[in-house]
């Protein structure tokens, strides 16, 4: 089975834990067996590979998010990158001309492409791959999955079947109603659009062909920016005569939310936190490593992390993306391919930051124009290579750089540093990198 899976989006309704570089498929808050905690990605991407073993994974993305995939998912996932946005059209093509071009998959081969991030069973990939051999029959040119509405929802378009069988031509699609009109969509036996179908690589080829002007994958990517921004449903669904809507009946979740992400969680607390006995129905999810208390709440989700705090009503967490747009919003915590960071404190001509590196893996060769830099190890160890110069460094050594100085750390085993920066114009631009001589 072939799969593209679209991970998009900044997530800013599950602020202050999602931002442009961590959306909300990167956040853990899904406990294992282990005690462990995984993410939307990490666990759409285990449960394909439990199904289907040899499924071909291909993540559409952003530039942003691809040190997070291989931080999450290793490097051996396949990830088509957008080098700009361009809207799900463009995306979708994209990684169709990847699949073919790159990846050498026969064009005669069927694909499915859905969300990155809806919380579902297995039964859900074994519908994806009934979805992509119904694509193979060729009895229609695009396959969708409907989902069984389960309440009238205004965050859905609708798909109307012609019959009740499982398999079905499409007679029409509706776009997103308002609850009584959705009611009625509903009794005349309309389905959830999901944003899940399937198709011929050849199929969505020969569409993007007569749409843009380009020869292969490598030919795409480069003129990508210039492509115009339209999406899949109005380049492609709106246009499609031959179109048939395969039933979905089991759980599916768009956990897009605090309302809906919580319903998910199968514990209250993520983090340090405490709910007194007069609480109900509140859900704590907290990075910081500080205490979070909640005494005589009810339906309430508290998140913190260190980009902001959130305490708010369930219900109307839905409705914070409008005063979240008005934050000056500065990344505090981001994973990179290499580890992770997380900002410690800001102050006028400073900044102290916890760096997590994984072991083997590095930083960039770089340099600094306006800042200073010192290192201390405080759990590890690795080598630092400083203006050309090698050092074996381990817990409780300091490490110092001028501006203008080259360095990067190799950690050899997993490898934490608090970084201070100092300086009167720090900046994440002022950074240059450099090729490393072995």
């Amino acid at each position: 089975m072939n799969i593209i899976l679209l991970s998009g989006g900044s997530g800013k309704r599950l602020w202050p834990l999602s931002n442009n570089i961590r959306s909300k498929q990167f956040i853990k808050i899904f406990k294992q067996s282990d005690g462990t905690y995984e993410s939307m990605v990490q666990r759409v991407y285990r449960q394909i590979k439990q199904v289907d073993p040899e499924a071909k994974v291909t993540i559409a993305t952003s530039k942003t998010q691809v040190s997070a995939i291989n931080n999450q998912l290793g490097e051996n996932v396949g990830i088509s990158v957008e080098p700009c946005r361009r809207d799900t059209f463009p995306a979708i093509a994209l990684s169709t001309a990847y699949l073919v071009d790159v990846l050498k998959v026969n064009p005669e081969e069927s694909v499915v492409v859905c969300p990155v991030d809806p919380y579902v069973e297995d039964d859900y990939f074994k519908a994806l791959n009934d979805l992509a051999k119904q694509a193979d029959k060729n009895e229609a040119n695009l396959v969708l999955m409907g989902i069984e509405p389960t309440y009238p929802s205004e965050k859905y378009g609708y798909i109307i079947p012609e019959t009740s069988e499982e398999i079905s031509t499409v007679s029409t699609f509706k776009e997103k109603p308002d609850k009584e009109v959705a009611a009625e969509y509903i009794s005349k036996g309309a389905l959830w659009n999901g944003g899940v179908f399937a198709y011929k690589l050849q199929y969505v080829m020969d569409i993007a062909h007569k749409q843009f002007d380009f020869e292969d994958y490598y030919d795409l990517f480069s003129k990508y920016a210039t492509l115009p921004k339209i999406s899949f449903d109005y380049a492609v669904v709106e246009k499609e005569p031959k179109i048939q809507v395969q039933r979905f009946r089991g759980q599916w979740k768009d956990l897009g939310t605090w309302n809906t992400l919580t319903e998910a969680m199968e514990e209250p607390i993520v983090g340090r936190g405490v709910l007194n006995e007069t609480c109900s129905g509140v859900h704590i999810v907290n990075e910081m490593d500080v205490p979070v208390l909640a005494m005589g709440l009810h339906d309430v989700v508290i998140s913190a992390s260190p980009e902001g705090i959130l305490v708010s009503d369930k219900e109307q967490s839905s409705y914070i993306k409008p005063f979240v747009e008005k934050f000056n919003l500065e990344i505090r915590f981001a994973e990179k391919s290499w580890g992770s960071y997380k900002v410690i404190d800001v102050e006028k001509g400073s900044m102290t930051i916890k760096v997590t590196l994984h072991a083997g893996h590095s930083m960039n060769y770089h340099s600094h124009k306006n800042r200073d830099e010192v290192w201390v190890v405080i759990e590890g160890c690795g080598r630092t290579i400083v203006d050309g110069m090698e050092q074996r460094v381990k817990t409780g050594d300091v490490i110092s750089m001028a501006a203008g100085c080259r360095h990067t750390i190799i950690a050899e085993s997993e490898l934490k540093l608090v970084e201070v920066q100092l300086g009167d114009a720090i900046s994440v631009e002022d950074k240059q990198k450099y090729n490393l001589e072995k």
